[in-house]
């Protein structure tokens, strides 16, 4: 029986691209939130029916979360420029290789992050300086949500690929199936059994295992270019290759950005359990935002790929300013929403008055200039989507990580206030924007002429 062909595939290298980005983009922001909207809940009933040590526990585990996941996320970066590349140009076999070896190297991932984070779980805790009183909870949350990794890694993976052709719907159909799940367990394990931060982690392995499977199954009904056959489940040397070039550079920025976090956090525990739970509380809502940033940063990845494959440089240039303008407009209106009604949505998570302060005096210094990470996002999506990975990486590396690690053991130490602490991301964020933009404009006079000039694989993997 024949498999029915996929009717999600999206002509990206023809027509009207507005409308197309919209598609892409505003399901996968929806996705993103949906699944954030999930972990909040996990926040929120810890918050509400645990306490303030349970909220503070298992907000406190987001940057150490971060710093594993976001090394290996990466690489799904380079599974959809070279696949997304491969479409632009036609080579059908290549494509399949791609695919395959891109679910290899999540299972391999998904499994290593597994070992690595059982048994850094509580060092890594330590080193940041987690309160002592929540010490106990967070490692007990941390080891049992890496159980999941395997889950984590193979859901990312496969929403590359599905994203590589343009389709964001499904991922979004996986994650309202499992989101309802994990709400549902973690009612039912944190108020009903009592089992605090671990019914929290229990219910989020389970509904990331329920995704996982939902992807892999859209994945195994897909269009025959991009259709997954366990049997062909391989590492393909050239594929490997060709995406490690780009996704490391971008797992290395994540990775790096998260130990960057990872020193702002433990500044923020110097502050006590309240300023924990506080942050955690506000950082949810900085979660909301960006995502919508990156779903359009990701739309930019996937739509540049594909054109930039297809040596169409004149809608390359149309994308970046179509998905600029988008992302700016919305970023703009959902971080004010949040900033004038912080108090009302910072009391969804907790109700001590001190924990609230910190929490609306974060969302005050952090969201109010939310409206600068689209300039660098958008920038950085396009180069990656040109198959420049490396160069935005760094940068953003200089100008948002080592600055943030400067500013701690500086201005943080001469004015040491939790206000002086927040101000180092709309700092970093100017500083950031600067270089990105400028490398930007000078690699876009090279990269964007006539391929007889400088060769077929102009630009390729830098």
């Amino acid at each position: 029986m024949k498999h029915r062909e996929n009717t999600a595939q999206m002509d990206m290298l023809h027509g009207s691209l507005l409308k197309k980005i919209l598609l892409v983009a505003l399901p996968l922001a929806a996705s993103s939130m949906l699944q954030q909207l999930f972990n909040a809940a996990d926040t929120a009933v810890v918050g509400r029916f645990a306490g303030s040590e349970a909220l503070a526990a298992v907000g406190g585990t987001s940057a150490v979360i971060s710093l594993l996941i976001n090394l290996f996320v990466g690489l799904s970066v380079g599974s959809n420029v070279i696949i997304a590349n491969y479409i632009g140009q036609g080579k059908p076999e290549k494509i399949q290789e791609a695919v395959h070896t891109s679910l290899a190297l999540a299972l391999a991932s998904g499994t290593l992050l597994l070992i690595v984070g059982l048994a850094t779980a509580e060092p890594i805790l330590k080193l940041i300086h987690t309160p002592a009183e929540v010490l106990d909870l967070a490692v007990e949350y941390l080891r049992i949500y890496y159980v999941g990794m395997p889950f984590i890694m193979i859901y990312n993976f496969g929403s590359a690929i599905l994203r590589s052709v343009g389709d964001t719907k499904k991922p979004l159909y996986c994650l309202m199936v499992s989101g309802v799940i994990n709400v549902g367990l973690n009612l039912l394990l944190v108020i009903v059994f009592q089992m605090s931060v671990a019914g929290v982690a229990i219910a989020t392995v389970v509904s990331n295992g329920v995704s996982t499977g939902m992807i892999l199954c859209f994945l195994a009904r897909a269009d025959e270019r991009i259709r997954f056959h366990i049997k062909k489940l391989a590492f393909h040397k050239e594929q490997t290759l060709r995406i490690l070039r780009v996704g490391v550079p971008a797992g290395l920025q994540g990775a790096v950005f998260s130990v960057s976090n990872m020193c702002i956090q433990t500044a923020v525990n110097g502050f006590g359990a309240n300023a924990t739970a506080g942050s955690a509380a506000a950082l949810n809502y900085e979660y909301f935002t960006f995502f919508l940033i990156n779903a359009f940063s990701q739309a930019a990845v996937t739509f540049t790929s594909q054109n930039f494959g297809a040596g169409k440089f004149d809608r390359c240039k149309r994308i970046f300013k179509l998905t600029m303008i988008s992302c700016g407009i919305g970023a703009i209106f959902m971080s004010m929403a949040f900033v004038l009604w912080r108090n009302f949505f910072a009391e969804i998570f907790t109700t001590s008055p001190e924990a609230l302060e910190f929490a609306t005096t974060r969302m005050t210094h952090i969201l109010s200039f939310y409206f600068i990470l689209p300039i660098y996002e958008i920038t950085s999506g396009v180069l990656r989507g040109m198959c420049y990975s490396m160069l935005p990486a760094v940068l953003t590396i200089l100008g948002t990580c080592v600055l943030r690690i400067a500013w701690i053991y500086t201005v943080a130490k001469w004015s040491p206030t939790f206000e002086t602490l927040m101000n180092v991301y709309p700092v970093s964020w100017v500083v950031t924007c600067v270089l990105i933009v400028t490398a930007y404009i000078i690699v876009r006079k090279r990269a964007f002429r006539p391929r007889t000039e400088i060769g077929q694989d102009q630009g390729e993997y830098q």
